[in-house]
């Protein structure tokens, strides 16, 4: 046993989040009979909420955990009604119960006002001394419905749904599934409905929470099945898997996630580009959330351009690629699809900020933008509201959400969203604040390139796509910070920040200094200068051949918002 047992992931356990969804299965007996409760931990994070809504469809009920120091987040309110939408009965519960800042009544009148539901509907419970844990077992016996079947026990039929798979090296594709119909076993012959792949099962087995192999899965029951596929892009989320000879129709399955944030990651050596691909390929099993298709840049070789669901998405995705693949890698600054019509008419969709086009070949630019709910204390509102101002928002209707809060409906570009927002309101509201958000409409925006310049080249990975008004503040802000963090050179160079078809930002950073004359003592100065003029020479030829060396942290540190470098 350890802390936190179901976060399997080192950066779960670091970051104190669950990343991906967790199934459990747990054997409980309560008053003289014994049950089976098919459990899934699904993550917080609006980033993750395609991770929940998959869990949903797995499952009859749902825990509607508030925490009672904090009451109802924005993110809960995003969860909430995922599950109403597919028709689960929801347990209201308040954690945390034990806590001195625990407001119990307060949250209560919350989540009643939210659910409609009585007091006595809501549980407590507290995770760490363990109170009320028992009662909620057992109200989740009496409460949520036993799974249905559609079809009568029958050795020859088999539906389940493929909610979640991962790679093993000597297994090949483990796929997690919630069985629906029927009964699967060891050596079965079976075939995904969508894609049409048949495999023996090599292995059935159920979470406990180790994956514990069994004789059988019946219906019912969540587990996962050993297929042996050892090629990427067979397995897929929302696939069904039934019998090769008595095959049943596919279930409705998943919609397919829109990413929003868009990144470009290559390979340090460019030796690495086929491991990166299977890299890709692997995680993709283990997180179908994010897509990604080949690319090729003039000066960063080949790579892949990645779509993710949000900035933790991205950052996640890519801490993974370096841990669990040993990957060094050259990431992009995250940019956002824009809709570009250009001055001869063309029509353009622009992913790369590299590729967006010169303000002088732009009839208009479009934007995605997002609706927004915040949940805050009324304290803060001054604050939050200052900085909705600051991040061009358009701020709807502000409503009273329970005791002392307020929540407020805010549309803004997802630009603005991505630039460092996240934080910049856990700051302003003490932690307290908390958003969800969904895509919007696209509007026309006013923006612009900003490329960076060092030693005269333009280095793609941190040309960005700016609003227009701000271009002097981020060139200033940009060029500072890869002055502060890269490494000095054997040459002095320029960091130039260049953004409305002019340098509007530069610093020089001073190469590294060896004193050529140091072995030398008395003697005359000229034979002192004829050596410096050759070291003068040799930096000279060095800065028009060399190119500056930028290491792979320097990218990581100018992707990351503000100085958390």
């Amino acid at each position: 046993m350890r802390d936190q047992v179901l976060d399997s992931m080192d950066l779960e356990r670091e970051r104190g989040i669950t990343i991906k969804m967790q199934p459990v299965r747990m054997e409980y007996a309560s008053e003289g009979g014994k049950y089976v409760l098919n459990l899934i931990d699904t993550p917080g994070h609006i980033d993750f909420s395609y991770e929940v809504s998959r869990a949903l469809k797995a499952v009859e009920g749902s825990i509607l955990l508030v925490d009672a120091t904090q009451g109802v987040q924005a993110q809960t309110l995003t969860t909430l009604n995922m599950a109403r939408e597919g028709g689960l009965k929801i347990i209201p519960v308040l954690s945390k119960i034990d806590s001195p800042l625990a407001r119990i009544e307060e949250v209560k009148k919350e989540v009643i006002d939210l659910l409609n539901c009585d007091s006595n509907e809501i549980l407590l419970v507290s995770g760490r001394t363990g109170e009320g844990v028992k009662n909620l077992l057992n109200e989740i016996i009496k409460r949520i419905p036993p799974p249905k079947e559609n079809y009568l026990q029958d050795d020859n039929i088999l539906r389940a749904l493929v909610f979640d798979f991962k790679y093993s090296n000597h297994k090949g594709v483990i796929v997690f599934i919630r069985l629906l119909d029927g009964k699967v076993k060891k050596g079965e012959n079976l075939i995904f409905s969508i894609s049409g792949e048949k495999f023996i099962s090599l292995e059935v087995g159920t979470f406990s929470p180790e994956e514990t192999p069994r004789d059988f899965l019946s219906a019912g029951d969540t587990g996962y099945i050993v297929t042996g596929i050892k090629r990427p892009g067979i397995a897929s989320v929302g696939d069904t898997i039934t019998k090769e000879k008595n095959p049943l129709p596919a279930l409705s399955g998943y919609m397919q996630p829109m990413p929003v944030v868009w990144a470009s990651v290559f390979p340090e050596d460019a030796d690495d580009f086929l491991e990166l691909k299977l890299a890709l390929g692997k995680l993709k099993l283990s997180d179908s959330s994010f897509s990604y298709e080949e690319e090729s840049s003039g000066s960063l070789g080949r790579g892949f351009r990645c779509g993710f669901l949000g900035m933790l998405h991205l950052e996640i995705i890519t801490e993974r690629l370096r841990r669990e693949f040993n990957l060094k890698l050259v990431i992009t600054t995250p940019s956002i699809t824009y809709e570009v019509l250009t001055k001869n008419g063309k029509k353009e969709k622009i992913y790369s900020p590299y590729f967006f086009p010169d303000d002088g070949n732009i009839q208009t630019v479009l934007e995605p933008w997002v609706k927004l709910k915040i949940i805050t204390p009324i304290k803060y509102l001054g604050n939050i509201l200052q900085l909705l101002f600051d991040h061009e928002a358009e701020i709807g209707e502000t409503d009273n959400f329970g005791n002392n809060r307020s929540s407020i409906s805010v549309k803004m570009p997802l630009r603005e969203l991505m630039r460092n927002f996240f934080d910049e309101l856990k700051s302003v509201s003490s932690g307290y604040g908390s958003i969800s958000y969904e895509i919007d409409d696209m509007r026309e925006a006013n923006v612009t390139r900003l490329d960076i310049v060092v030693a005269d080249e333009v280095i793609p990975a941190f040309s960005r796509v700016i609003a227009k008004k701000r271009a002097e503040e981020e060139a200033e802000k940009a060029v500072l910070k890869l002055e502060d963090i890269l490494p000095r050179q054997m040459f002095t160079l320029k960091i130039q920040g260049k953004a409305l078809g002019r340098i509007i930002s530069s610093r020089t950073l001073s190469g590294m200094k060896k004193d050529v004359t140091q072995h030398m003592y008395g003697g005359d100065i000229t034979r002192k200068m004829k050596l410096r003029e050759k070291q003068k020479k040799g930096k000279k030829k060095m800065k028009e051949r060399g190119r500056v060396n930028i290491p792979q942290d320097v990218f990581l540190k100018m992707m990351r918002s503000g100085n958390n470098q």
